[in-house]
């Protein structure tokens, strides 16, 4: 184990919040903005039957919007609130806070927010706003008991995965994009010190076709426990992601749980491709991934796309995550920007605000 006194806590350990962003007609979703609005509308009514939400908002404008359109649709607004601040897009699991809690900070328990460079995914789309989100909030004093650590090192919180137990989870593929000029050794001296992390699991597999994250790990595997993982399988031999995603399987296989025996494995079922064909009538593939879902208290919240494989996607979280109610969430308007519900949500952990 690490550093008891500094740890970077499991998604299911008990949260505050969780924070998005409302989408607008400012944000790359504007040609499909009614249809995420939806996904939004019925990610909010989901994490609120749990706990709260904090919704960041562009501007006074967007905030009314918002409050109105929620408020239509019979949410409980008491476990809403809105903060003000400059966005670019909203995809708050990368450009989040990475929040670790620091034990006996001043006789009491504290925070740390992990402030790592956004670049847009390796420089592909402008992230000015973005890259500011987290000082901005904090400036605002949205977090209680925390101190800001900038660190100046592009990592979006997609691309990682712990136990909250010392072991981090990760892609090479990734971090070696973003750093091609660290060896893993490096960089794995870099996750484990900033992070807190004593294990770093690399897997070399593993990459869904519309993805432009470089295979972000919560698109892929994903801890249901220190001794589980459940991940994105793929039964069709006539599908493009059969090898690799097969490969990513015996990967995950091999690993071992820090007692030194194998993670008890749920591999979730494969939805039918998803094609999106744009107004020029150029055909992509869209990235529908069951792993990209979100565990809050008391539930884990699925992206359902709308395919019979949703069902069996709900079982398979069902018999990972026993304890928590399963409560699908029509995202399939997500994948339209190569990102589902996971990727827009970050959990703020039990005392952060």
């Amino acid at each position: 184990m690490t550093d008891s006194s500094v740890r970077f806590p499991a998604e299911w350990e008990p949260q505050s919040a969780v924070l998005i962003a409302w989408p607008n007609d400012d944000t790359d979703w504007v040609e499909h903005l009614a249809g995420v609005e939806d996904t939004y509308i019925a990610l909010v009514a989901a994490i609120t039957r749990f706990q709260p939400v904090v919704i960041c908002v562009a501007d006074h404008d967007v905030e009314a919007y918002a409050d109105a359109r929620l408020r239509s649709n019979r949410i409980d607004m008491d476990h809403v609130r809105f903060v003000t601040v400059a966005y670019d897009d909203t995809w708050l699991r990368d450009s989040g806070p990475i929040t670790l809690i620091e034990s006996g900070l001043r006789d009491n328990e504290g925070f740390r927010l992990l402030d790592f460079r956004f670049t847009g995914w390796g420089g592909k789309f402008d992230a000015s706003n973005d890259d500011q989100l987290i000082e901005r909030l904090d400036k605002q004093k949205l977090f209680i008991t925390n101190t800001r650590q900038a660190i100046d090192f592009a990592l979006e919180g997609g691309a990682i995965e712990t136990d909250g137990e010392g072991t981090l989870l990760t892609t090479w593929h990734c971090l070696h994009e973003r750093h091609p000029d660290c060896s893993r050794e490096q960089l794995t001296a870099k996750l484990a010190g900033w992070l807190h992390q004593d294990r770093l699991l690399w897997l070399e597999h593993g990459a869904l076709e519309g993805d432009d994250t470089d295979a972000h790990i919560d698109t892929l595997a994903r801890f249901a426990s220190a001794d589980s993982i459940v991940f994105q399988a793929c039964d069709d031999p006539s599908d493009s992601h059969h090898a690799d995603l097969q490969a990513m399987a015996d990967e995950i296989s091999m690993l071992r749980t820090r007692d030194g025996l194998p993670y008890r494995l749920f591999p979730l079922p494969w939805a039918k491709p998803i094609i999106d064909i744009d107004k020029h009538g150029e055909s992509r593939r869209l990235a529908a991934s069951y792993a990209n879902f979100l565990i809050i208290n008391g539930a884990v919240l699925m992206p359902a796309y709308g395919d019979p494989a949703d069902a069996d996607a709900a079982a398979v979280l069902a018999r990972a995550f026993p304890d928590r109610e399963i409560v699908p969430v029509p995202c399939r308007p997500l994948i339209w920007q190569n990102g589902s519900l996971h990727c827009i949500t970050m959990q703020l952990p039990e005392g952060l605000v």
